[in-house]
């Protein structure tokens, strides 16, 4: 594999000029704990999957009603160590999202607020490489549900295990003979991407089970496509 994801950001110099101008005590200590060095192999790294189920997909207006998240590194996934929080939404559940997620008004109704569990996510989060299957969900609706509790928001890298499925099998050459072809779009949904590994099916839509899913996929994904020593910057967004 060839292609560099890094955008170029220097996230240590980011963290350690947020942790200066943080006004929440969370969020500093979070920034303080630092960002994992860039040059730092994929075999040294501390990951921690993360997967979010929300009340739709914008994050400007829907929020987070669960959260799972799990810490890993290439030999191990630490489930003993994992977190699920059920979260109350400030807006209410759409029959559509609750056919997805099977999560009701009655399972969420003495649920705390995300910020009463922001100490402890960030807590479990910092000084790990966030694993995501799909960028666009996690770090976009954690920072937008900050920015409307606590008037800052949130940045940190992250590696999206769509993205390196969608390197593969929708871009460069993979997407020139698909269409000279004719042939159908590969899906890089989670459940298709983790059978091109021969990973086991597990139901979806459950934040914990597709946290544990995605760290599995990063696992298979760099053990298949990667070297142990790869810099982490190299799949980093």
């Amino acid at each position: 594999m060839s292609v560099n994801l890094s955008d170029a950001m220097d996230w240590q110099a980011f963290f350690r000029d947020q942790a200066l101008v943080c006004d929440d005590d969370r969020l500093r200590l979070f920034y303080e704990t630092g960002c994992v060095a860039p040059q730092t192999p994929l075999s040294e790294t501390p990951f921690i999957a993360l997967d979010f189920e929300t009340t739709g997909l914008d994050a400007d207006k829907d929020e987070i009603i669960s959260i799972g998240a799990v810490p890993f590194d290439l030999n191990r996934i630490r489930v003993r160590e994992a977190r699920h929080w059920l979260l109350k939404p400030r807006r209410k559940l759409t029959e559509e999202s609750v056919v997805i997620h099977g999560i009701t008004h009655s399972a969420i109704n003495e649920a705390p607020d995300l910020e009463s569990v922001l100490g402890s996510l960030l807590e479990a989060i910092a000084g790990r490489v966030v694993v995501v299957h799909y960028r666009y969900i996690e770090r976009e609706f954690l920072d937008a549900g900050l920015q409307r509790r606590l008037g800052e928001g949130i940045r940190f890298p992250l590696v999206d295990t769509m993205e390196l499925e969608a390197l593969l099998h929708r871009k460069g050459f993979s997407k020139f003979c698909n269409r000279v072809l004719g042939r159908k779009l590969t899906s890089i949904r989670l459940a298709d991407s983790r059978s091109r590994y021969s990973l086991p099916h597990y139901a979806q839509h459950d934040a914990l089970v597709d946290a544990i899913a995605t760290a599995e996929l990063l696992q298979a994904q760099i053990r298949h496509r990667y070297r142990p020593h790869t810099p982490i910057s190299y799949l980093w967004l």
